[in-house]
């Protein structure tokens, strides 16, 4: 079993490597790059929309690469991180707006995702968005 330090310090590297993961994940999303996008999903990642509906990674691809879903702003706050092993845990508040099939948007979502490491790399396989009220100060 580890010492408690040596913990605290894996615990420390896989945060600063969610936070950065994340980060390229949100400037991907921005550049409407479905490839560099889909680097960061598993090839069976999951997305439950704030209305319940869930998709996956091929057809979310699928609408940015058409132009039907763009995004100017992608942003990531306020992440509590859990780690277990190459598996973790991130619930952050996330804003994101653009464009679905020409109607503009703009939401702030409880943005919950599960990722996994695999060959050393974190990948996300669930991201899980609900819609926060603009009061809500959540």
């Amino acid at each position: 079993m580890p010492d408690p330090e040596s913990a605290r310090k894996a615990q420390g590297a896989a945060e600063a490597e969610l936070i950065g993961f994340m980060d390229a994940w949100d400037r991907a999303m921005v550049a409407n790059d479905a490839d560099a996008i889909g680097a960061y999903m598993a090839d069976d990642w999951a997305i439950v929309g704030p209305d319940g509906r869930v998709g996956g990674k091929a057809r979310f691809l699928e609408l940015v690469r058409s132009g039907d879903l763009t995004h100017d702003v992608m942003e990531t706050h306020e992440p509590s991180i859990r780690t277990y092993g190459d598996a973790a845990v991130v619930i952050a508040r996330g804003v994101s707006g653009g464009a679905y099939r020409g109607e503009p948007f703009h939401l702030v979502e409880r943005v919950s995702c599960v990722f996994v490491k695999r060959d050393d790399r974190w990948s996300c396989v669930l991201t899980h968005l609900s819609q926060l009220a603009a009061d809500s100060g959540i």
